[in-house]
């Protein structure tokens, strides 16, 4: 597949030839070509606000096409206008359906469960670049759904274990880099980021990161597609952050201080997440943060092409990582209950 963008087209070519433990699984063969056409029809510049790109790696908090099409939710509003004369009615279900209430909520939750320790995220605010149709200000700082669940947690961490040798932070399906943006925006954390993922997201990450941080001090795959190790500390004294993908991770040497994964596990087949957690552990993490669902992702069938076919629970985790015990889960304050009691969890783990 040819599109009009140099870098991705590289990375394309290049993933054809690489194992499938490294290329996209079921749940991402589709939502892949999806997110291609997409950005091939319209522009990077504004993938925080394409319809595909938001259903796969740019989570919302509001209600299922409401911002695109409010006129859909209308009958809602007539119906409470004649239950009730009270001009804040309108205004209560407006945040309910455009996800404010519950951003809201999350920031509360944020702002309660924050330390000021490595790292320091208190005075982060999230850049407007990919146009995003979603963000939501407090406080003079902007968040999106993305933030938060990153910014929960890592307080989740902070509060569990502690987070004071943290420097190098990597990380497997970033989505488009949040997680690299909180840490590299506070100099005191002394941040050094990689984020590992398939194209097209990986493509989308790397413009992020490099729009919001400067084109030099980040690395993306055009950088280092060539290199037959990818040395972290000699990468340190020349970037702030590497966006790789998925089949440079076994070229990667040296030692991470935290390995985080949010969502993106689940929604590959347990025999590559089993290959990529046994290269993470040789660059021995002293932690690990997870967030999974802990029944796992529905599974794939005729009639919902965005499933897996074995889900990964919440205690498969425990086998991917035999050297290390796991500290503290969580999904009722910094992580998620689902409307019919699907659990998304965060999990600890802390090497033996």
């Amino acid at each position: 597949m040819k599109t009009k963008y140099k870098l991705l087209n590289l990375m394309l070519a290049d993933m054809n030839k690489q194992s499938s433990l490294y290329r996209p699984t079921p749940f991402w063969e589709e939502g892949s070509r999806l997110i291609i056409d997409e950005l091939e029809e319209y522009d990077i510049k504004d993938f925080r606000r394409l319809t595909n790109n938001r259903d796969f790696f740019v989570p919302c908090y509001s209600f299922p096409y409401y911002i695109n099409n409010k006129e859909r939710y209308l009958d809602f509003f007539d119906i409470l206008d004649d239950i009730s004369n009270d001009p804040r009615t309108d205004t209560k279900l407006e945040r309910l359906f455009n996800g404010r209430l519950q951003a809201h909520s999350d920031y509360r939750t944020f702002l309660a469960s924050n330390i000021d320790k490595v790292p320091h995220i208190s005075e982060v605010s999230e850049s407007t670049i990919g146009n995003p149709i979603e963000q939501y200000e407090f406080n003079n700082k902007m968040y999106s759904r993305s933030m938060l669940n990153y910014l929960l947690g890592l307080n989740f961490l902070k509060q569990n274990v502690d987070t004071s040798t943290i420097r190098t932070v990597m990380e497997i399906g970033g989505g488009f880099g949040t997680l690299g943006e909180i840490l590299l925006q506070d100099e005191r954390n002394e941040a050094f980021y990689i984020n590992a993922d398939i194209p097209p997201v990986s493509f989308a990450s790397a413009y992020y990161l490099k729009e919001v941080f400067g084109q030099e001090v980040i690395a993306d795959y055009g950088d280092l597609s060539e290199c037959e190790e990818i040395n972290i500390e000699k990468l340190k004294l020349k970037y702030k952050a590497l966006n790789v993908c998925s089949w440079q991770v076994p070229k990667l040497k040296g030692k991470i201080d935290l390995f985080v994964n949010f969502i993106s596990f689940q929604e590959m087949e347990p025999d590559v997440v089993s290959n990529y957690c046994k290269y993470i552990e040789k660059l021995a993490p002293k932690y690990i943060l997870l967030r999974n669902m802990l029944e796992g992702k529905r599974k794939l069938a005729s009639d919902y092409l965005a499933g897996v076919k074995e889900p990964i629970l919440g205690e498969d985790y425990n086998k991917f990582f035999p050297n290390y015990k796991l500290v503290k889960s969580d999904s009722e304050i910094y992580g998620f209950i689902t409307e019919d009691n699907f659990h998304s969890q965060l999990r600890i783990y802390e090497r033996n």
